[in-house]
């Protein structure tokens, strides 16, 4: 079915093929590029689960995505990479907490390079002797990871809100977690989760839709897959407060102190047009409050509380949702302070209305020049795939958020009882 958004100037073909596979195809004829991206909704915080074909739950190692993500690409007698690289084109893959996904940027050869996408994601490869060599080439990811100041204050940030929640576990694992991984788990875990219904292919560029639908089609029948079956998933959405570990503080190598808050949100947000309004008046309101042109910014920058490094972000996924504050600070304690003096307010905010219509506009603006990207709008559209509001949908959202929403949605989240503090000291002075 081909949708036609004249907000956006953009043409939308979304074919769901007989075995589930979700399609999603936007031509861009005046481009030279083509960029496609393979996604899975399958991430780092999937690790219980009940497998396809059984009926008890299992709990993976932390880690296991993100190990399944790497394997993909080694086959028993060549590399995908090598594959898309003797065609000039550029590939990589990413996982996150909620998904993973596998894509190319290409200039030519396009009905190759998404042949040896489809190909390669669709035939696993795993022995004893490449799953071990595996383990030392991610165990030294983990350990440069580990070695990041900013990462450990992440995820120091994450333990303290989701004491028992699998957010909290780098996507990556650990060097305990990714020696339980064997053949058989890796296995078990893509027969479950990369089922083509739990799946969804995005190409933009310069393509022909039908000829590209086609050829994708044609692949897929190709091929057997066992019937579409639901996933049973076993992470629960976590929205307590009870649990949550008010502060902690790391003592690391670094030259400047560091200080970071949070607010774990305290109800599920929907990938609805509900949730996703929702979303975007969280993102509103940060902005209106902490962003570089607000008063409050300006005032604790020429307090030296904050320097260029200050950023706050709001992510909202399935079974989660926070917000994060985080900077480079000569006073941890004095940012801290201030952070939390402004989040126990609630709701009772000032926000200048002649301001948010000004950083509304600012936003659409953003938006729309987010779309001249192919890879941006690729992103996009892929990563809204397995919710009900897509990327060209999300203008109008924009337009329709009112100040009102952003007292709402501060009024939601901003809760001392939600909140945690995250300290880096410079080991000298821990």
């Amino acid at each position: 079915m081909a949708t036609t958004y004249p907000e956006v100037g953009e043409v939308l073909h979304d074919v769901t093929l007989a075995n589930g596979l979700r399609v999603l195809i936007v031509p861009k004829p005046d481009y030279h590029e083509t960029y496609a991206l393979f996604a899975v909704n399958y991430g780092g915080i999937d690790v219980r689960y009940v497998p396809l074909g059984e009926s008890e739950m299992v709990e993976d190692p932390a880690g296991i995505a993100h190990f399944l993500e790497h394997k993909l690409f080694e086959k028993a007698d060549h590399d995908a990479f090598d594959l898309f690289g003797a065609t000039g084109a550029s590939s990589n893959a990413f996982t996150g907490a909620t998904s993973t996904a596998y894509l190319f940027s290409t200039s030519q050869q396009v009905a190759t390079n998404l042949t040896t996408l489809l190909d390669f994601v669709q035939d696993p490869y795993f022995t004893e002797q490449t799953v071990a060599k595996e383990k030392g080439i991610i165990g030294q990811e983990i350990q440069m990871y580990q070695d990041t100041p900013g990462w450990r204050l992440y995820y120091g940030l994450l333990g303290n809100l989701y004491p028992t929640h699998p957010v909290a576990q780098d996507v990556t694992g650990s060097l305990s977690s990714i020696a339980q991984i064997t053949p058989t788990a890796l296995h078990r875990a893509y027969r479950t989760f990369y089922q083509p219904s739990n799946m969804t292919l995005t190409v933009v560029g310069n393509v022909d839709p039908q000829a590209t639908l086609d050829l994708i089609t044609a692949n897929q029948a190709a091929k057997t897959f066992a019937p579409a079956t639901p996933i049973q998933r076993g992470v629960a959405e976590d929205c307590g407060v009870a649990d949550i570990l008010p502060y902690r503080a790391l003592s690391l190598p670094v030259a400047r102190p560091k200080a970071a808050v949070a607010i774990k949100g305290q109800r599920p947000v929907g990938d609805d047009l509900a949730g996703t309004r929702f979303q975007v008046a969280v993102r509103l309101l940060l902005e209106m409050l902490f962003g570089d042109s607000s008063p409050l910014y300006q005032d604790w920058y020429d307090r030296g509380l904050i320097d260029d490094s200050f950023d706050c972000d709001y992510q909202a996924a399935r079974t989660f949702n926070f917000v994060t504050f985080a900077c480079d600070t000569a006073d941890p304690q004095a940012l801290s302070d201030a952070l939390v003096a402004v989040i126990a307010k609630g709701a009772d905010q000032e926000l200048d209305p002649a301001r948010f219509a000004r950083l509304k506009q600012a936003g659409l603006g953003k938006y729309y020049q987010g779309m001249n990207a192919l890879d941006s709008m690729a992103n996009q559209l892929s990563a809204q795939s397995f919710a009900s509001v897509n990327a060209f949908e999300m203008a109008q959202v924009m337009r329709d958020v009112t100040l009102d929403d952003l007292y709402q949605a501060a009024g939601a989240l901003f809760d001392l009882a939600a909140v945690t503090v995250c300290h880096v000291h410079p080991e000298a002075q821990a």
